[in-house]
């Protein structure tokens, strides 16, 4: 039988993690408002688009990353955490250690 996971430690790391990709969020949010308008490079709209768009993406993976976490500390609260929702089957501890936020064991 595959042991359930520490709900406190699994909570705990996740908020942890959630507070580090928040003030990262943070951090390229106000770099962003700093910059003002693009024209980053004096007129390379190339180069601005580019940098913009990388902006854009990071800003997009880091949500995505935070919502994650969200959805599994809601796991924790729902008593789910650590049950893969495609089989019911408990999660591999070495996978949630590795993934805190795994919803699922790797086939």
């Amino acid at each position: 039988m595959t042991p359930m996971p520490n709900l406190d430690d699994a909570r705990t790391r996740l908020l942890e993690e959630r507070a580090q990709l928040q003030r990262q969020l943070d951090d390229v949010e106000r770099d962003r408002v700093g910059d003002g308008p693009i024209d980053m490079l004096g007129g390379d709209a190339g180069a601005d688009t580019t940098i913009a768009t990388a902006e854009l993406n990071l800003r997009s993976d880091l949500a995505h990353s935070i919502a994650e976490i969200d959805a599994a500390l809601r796991r924790i609260e729902l008593g789910t955490y650590g049950i893969d929702e495609e089989t019911g089957e408990p999660i591999d501890p070495a996978r949630l250690d590795a993934v805190p936020t795994a919803r699922t064991n790797i086939r």
